[in-house]
């Protein structure tokens, strides 16, 4: 194989379409070919990029799936010694680096939308696991607090919640379970009570019914916590009866 050949084999590198031989061959031209290497390191991260953008995560019981077919499958007979791999012709093999940059280019085209939205929703994923970490880990040693304090009650209308408060590290916390969907996107809102003032303290997630979640702002100065139905985004001030007050 000449130098030309070489140039040439680019694309069918880094598709990893190339024999052992020629693979080996090709490694010692990168060694010695810099516009060779840039071009394959160029090809195999768009083929990553590719990868990403149709990337699935597989269902949780797929190895159980595939250990119970392996008994029910046949092996394949063992290949005879006659048998020889046909090399591709000169010129098809010269011309699959140009046909597999092209089809690269014509797919990354079509598919560098998702590849975008894949990597925002992935940097979305971190950036929620990292909240939840950080929210699990303060809630956790709020429940440990010295001077923590639990008030549990059940709501008019279906569901319950405990307040967890400490005012030693100035945080409070709303474990609530079984809350019932609210109509018209209504959503539940949680208010500090303070010398008779409602004061707001946060939203519950819509479309949860159970979870934890740390209150704006802390328990000094306030005698309870109060959670009412609102309207969607919540309001300034209470436009419904509590559903329920727990002590704090």
């Amino acid at each position: 194989m000449n130098t030309v050949d070489l140039h040439t084999l680019t694309g069918a590198y880094a598709l990893g379409a190339l024999s052992g031989r020629e693979a080996a061959e090709f490694d010692r031209h990168l060694a010695q070919c810099e516009a060779c290497a840039r071009e394959v390191r160029e090809l195999q991260e768009t083929a990553a990029r590719l990868a990403l953008a149709v990337a699935e995560v597989p269902p949780a019981d797929l190895r159980m799936r595939v250990m119970a077919a392996l008994p029910e499958v046949r092996q394949l007979p063992p290949v005879p010694r006659e048998a020889t791999v046909v090399p591709l012709r000169r010129r098809a093999r010269r011309r699959l680096p140009y046909f597999a940059a092209a089809a690269c280019l014509a797919v990354a085209a079509v598919a560098g939308g998702l590849a975008v939205n894949a990597r925002y929703d992935a940097d979305q994923q971190r950036d929620r696991t990292a909240r939840a970490e950080a929210q699990a880990a303060e809630v956790s040693a709020l429940m440990t607090a010295p001077d923590a304090t639990f008030h549990t009650t059940a709501f008019k209308g279906g569901g319950s919640g405990t307040v967890v408060a400490s005012r030693r590290m100035g945080r409070t916390a709303f474990l609530y379970h079984g809350l019932p969907a609210l109509p018209d996107q209504r959503v539940y809102e949680l208010w500090y009570s303070r010398n008779g003032t409602m004061v707001p303290a946060g939203l519950v997630e819509p479309g949860r019914s159970s979870g934890t979640m740390l209150l704006t702002g802390g328990p000094q100065g306030a005698d309870g916590v109060g959670i009412t139905a609102e309207p969607p985004g919540g309001s300034s001030s209470p436009t419904s009866p509590p559903l329920g007050i727990l002590r704090v």
